[in-house]
Parts: structure tokens; C-alpha cells; sequence
């Protein structure tokens, strides 16, 4: 009994043995094509290195274990793309505190493009707008530190600070070439989403989105309704520079001249849980009415997702420049220690399945702006903000005026071809559709004329005899 009890329990072990192989061995192959065997290798190299800082480098005062693996990580996550990013937990609170609605800075939204720190787009109103800051530019020193060797995070440290404080950068032109040394003092820097609702000429209607936040979709809402109720006809939807924002407030914004139901943007990602689409939200305020929407370099992230949208839907005619081309998916992790971080995990797309990032949108009609007409654009936006109708419309009579106002305009500091161009295409398409409303209302009348005819001659005819079956039969 006693052989046969100790033979079943060697036989049990070696059956556990076995299956204990069969699990390492799979859990192996598959460690082995997640890349995890090799990445844990790799760690026990990281960790041999700290170790070696902390006991050998010869300034003890750099080598912290916490400083030495958040640089670690920032360079890790930073590498992917400049998007991407490791914060700090101080990083991470100032984010945060960006996003609730103020903050002293320049007033600029930067990026890194081709390793060199780029503005995507100045915020109207804000102290980097005002010194004439353009999209495009290039910020390749800060205080006299080149950006070529600091961290996107680092670089936005250097620029922020308290409002009445001074920051010296040096920005490099890529369209002229031209380089510059400038001082600009922080301001604080508000939170400003829609302006300049107003009638230009023959009911074409006007409004300016400066960027994409939580109240944005309700004042444009109001902005619309004021339009309608002064007999607005049509829209000019002014998109230029502005830097995006929320993508909540995007998928607002578009569902404003959709139907319900529509495709607004998709996301697409590694995961599935990436892979999601937005559909308008809310009720279409301007459905039935032509829409040009105005878009230039600086337009980017939800911006383009807004003009994407309208164009695949055929719902808006996108006239300007190229825009920026910012389409990822950033999400925000937080970590156990009070650190974050940002990971691009998606590539946004519009309902046609276009890809936004590093493409761009192009516009329907290109109308370029040189560097002198870019530059007052950009004057006259932070100054009277709309130039008014008249200052619009060419006259071939008009002078040089005072210093600073350009020929062929009656008046004002600026001629925005791009917004011109818009007007000139809804007109054109608001007589184009009077011509057919007219041209069928001229086939309806003449086909009721033709019918009315048709009747008056057939009562005018003889009766024909009756042929009533039952006489026959008497």
C-alpha cells in the first residue's frame, strides 16, 4: 500500500514538473515576442548603471536616483515624438492649471519640428501676437540658451513665467531668413474662444473661432443665432491661426452645420479601444446655408478637424493655406508618485478617411498671402480685429495714404484677400442659387401654363357619342 501510495505521488509530481515546463516555455515565447525578455535584460542594465552614478560619479550632488530616472524617462518618452512626453509632478501641475483657464506666458503654442522649436500659432491678443510672432517661426534661443539641446517641457518652462516679467528669445524666419533678437514681458494670458460676429455685405455673415475650449460651441451658438435673426444668408467660418484645443468642443462646433448622426472624426490607434468615431452632438444651427471657412498655417488640431470635416461633407468651401498638419492623440496618464504622462496613442482622421498629422488640410481655393500682407493681417487682427466691408472692395482711384496703408483700398489699414475671396464665393453662389430658384420657379409657372393649356383644349373638344351598352341590349 505504501509503494503504491509513493508511486501515485511521484507520478503527480512529475505531471506538475511537466506542466511547470510547458507554462515556462510558453510564457517564455511569449515574453520572447512581446520584446519583455530582452526589456528585462535591458533593465538590469539600467539599474547597474544608477548604481554605478550613485556610488562612483564624481559630483554626488548629480546623482540622485530620482533626478537621474525622470531624465531617464523624459529622454525615453521623447524620443517617440514631440508630442509625447514625461512630466514631472510640478510639469504635470502646471498643465493642469494651464487648462482651467489662465496662465502668464507669451501667449504662443509651440512644437518641435525637424528638432527646432516651432510656433504653430501665436494667440490673438497675447504678448507673443503683439511683438508679431507668426506660425512657422522658429524660437532657437531662450535668454540666451540654444533650444536645440533642451526638452519640449524645458523650453515651455523658459517661456512661461509671471505676468510683468521679461523673456528674450531669438527667432530665426524660415520665409525670409531673416533672425532676430526680441524681449517680450509675460502677461496672463486669458482664455478668449469666439469674436467678431457681424454682417459684412449682402448677408454674408462673419465669425472668427480663436480656439477650442469647453464654452466655445455654446458662444458660437449665440453668435449664429444673432446672425440668423439679422438675416444672414450665408457664413464665413474664420479659422486662421488658431492653435485647436478640445476635441469635445471640435465635434461641437462641426455638429452646428451637420445633420444628425454624421461622421465628425475617427481615431485610430494600436489598440481597439483607439480605434473610435465622434458624431455630431447637437442640433445643426446653420444647415441650410452656404459655408466658407478661412484656414492658413497657423490652423491646427481641432481646427482641422473642424475644416476636414465640413470639406469631406461637401458643407463648407475651405479657402487660404495649407494648414498646420496636427492630427495625434494625446492621452494623459497619471503616475503613482504625482508624475504624468502625455502618450500620443491615435492619429486622428477625417470622415473620408484622411489623415490629418503631418499632412494638413488643403484648401478648395488657395489664396496665398505674401510676408508685408501676412504681417498686417496679423496687425489688424490685434488691433480693429475685422477689417471693416468697405475697407474690402478695391477702388483703382484710391492713393498711397498715410505711412503704413497699402494701395487699392478706400479706406483702413488692410485688404484680406482670403476673407474677399470668401465673400466673393458665397455671392457667387448666393446668385447662383437665386438663378436657379428663379429658373425653376420660370419652369414651374411655364409647365402649370402648358397643363392649363392642355385642359382648355381638351373642354373645347365635341362630346363624343355615348356608348352606352345597355341601349344596344334593348
Amino acid at each position: 500500500m505504501m509503494k503504491r501510495s509513493k508511486f501515485w505521488l511521484i507520478l503527480l509530481a512529475i505531471v506538475l514538473a511537466a506542466n511547470l515546463a510547458v507554462g515556462l516555455k510558453v510564457y517564455s515565447v511569449e515574453a520572447e515576442a512581446n520584446g519583455e525578455r530582452e526589456a528585462f535584460e535591458k533593465t538590469r542594465v539600467m539599474m547597474r548603471v544608477l548604481h554605478l552614478l550613485q556610488k562612483d560619479y564624481v559630483d554626488p550632488s548629480k546623482v540622485d536616483y530620482t533626478d537621474l530616472i525622470y531624465n531617464a524617462l523624459r529622454g525615453m518618452v521623447s524620443s517617440l515624438d514631440p508630442f509625447s512626453a514625461f512630466m514631472e509632478p510640478d510639469e504635470y501641475n502646471d498643465m493642469m492649471e494651464s487648462t482651467e483657464g489662465q496662465f502668464g506666458g507669451l501667449g504662443i503654442i509651440v512644437t518641435v519640428r525637424d528638432d527646432l522649436l516651432t510656433i504653430v500659432s501665436p494667440i490673438e491678443g497675447t504678448p507673443g501676437s503683439k511683438a508679431g510672432l507668426l506660425a512657422g517661426d522658429q524660437i532657437i534661443k531662450i535668454n540666451g540658451t540654444s533650444t536645440r539641446d533642451l526638452k519640449l517641457s524645458d523650453t515651455v518652462k523658459l517661456l512661461k513665467g509671471e505676468p510683468g516679467t521679461s523673456v528674450t528669445i531669438t527667432v530665426h524666419r524660415p520665409g525670409t531668413g531673416e533672425t532676430k533678437e526680441m524681449t517680450i514681458e509675460r502677461a496672463l494670458i486669458p482664455v478668449v474662444n469666439v469674436k467678431d460676429d457681424c454682417i459684412l455685405e449682402d448677408g454674408v455673415g462673419y465669425v472668427r473661432i480663436v480656439q477650442f475650449n469647453e464654452p466655445t460651441a455654446d458662444r458660437l451658438e449665440e453668435s449664429l443665432n444673432a446672425l440668423v435673426a439679422k438675416k444672414a444668408t450665408s457664413l464665413v467660418l474664420d479659422l486662421r491661426n488658431n492653435p485647436g484645443g478640445l476635441l469635445e468642443s471640435a465635434v461641437d462646433v462641426a455638429s452646428m452645420f451637420l445633420p444628425t448622426d454624421s461622421l465628425v472624426v475617427s481615431t485610430q490607434g494600436r489598440q481597439p479601444s483607439q480605434a473610435r468615431e465622434f458624431k455630431t452632438t447637437r442640433s445643426a444651427k446653420f444647415l441650410d446655408k452656404p459655408v466658407a471657412i478661412l484656414i492658413n498655417g497657423g490652423s491646427a488640431s481641432a481646427a482641422e478637424i473642424v475644416a476636414g470635416c465640413l470639406q469631406d461633407w461637401g458643407r463648407a468651401v475651405l479657402i487660404g493655406e495649407k494648414s498646420f498638419g496636427k492630427g495625434s492623440v494625446q492621452n494623459i496618464i497619471e503616475l503613482p508618485d504625482g508624475s504624468a504622462l502625455r502618450l500620443t496613442t491615435a492619429m486622428y482622421y477625417t470622415p473620408s478617411k484622411r489623415v490629418i498629422h503631418e499632412h494638413g488640410i488643403e484648401p478648395d481655393i488657395e489664396v496665398k498671402l505674401t510676408e508685408e500682407e501676412l504681417k498686417r493681417f496679423i496687425e489688424a487682427q490685434r488691433g480693429m480685429d475685422l477689417p471693416a466691408p468697405e475697407d474690402l472692395k478695391t477702388s483703382p482711384d484710391t492713393k498711397e495714404g498715410a505711412e503704413g496703408t497699402p494701395p487699392h483700398t478706400t479706406k483702413g489699414p488692410l485688404r484680406d484677400q482670403q476673407l474677399q475671396r470668401a465673400i466673393d464665393t458665397l455671392k457667387s453662389y448666393d446668385v447662383y442659387r437665386k438663378a436657379q430658384k428663379k429658373r425653376f420657379k420660370e419652369l414651374r409657372v411655364n409647365k402649370d401654363a402648358e397643363t392649363d393649356a392642355k385642359k382648355g383644349t381638351d373642354s373645347d373638344k365635341e362630346p363624343e357619342p355615348s356608348q352606352d351598352k345597355g341601349d344596344e341590349k334593348k
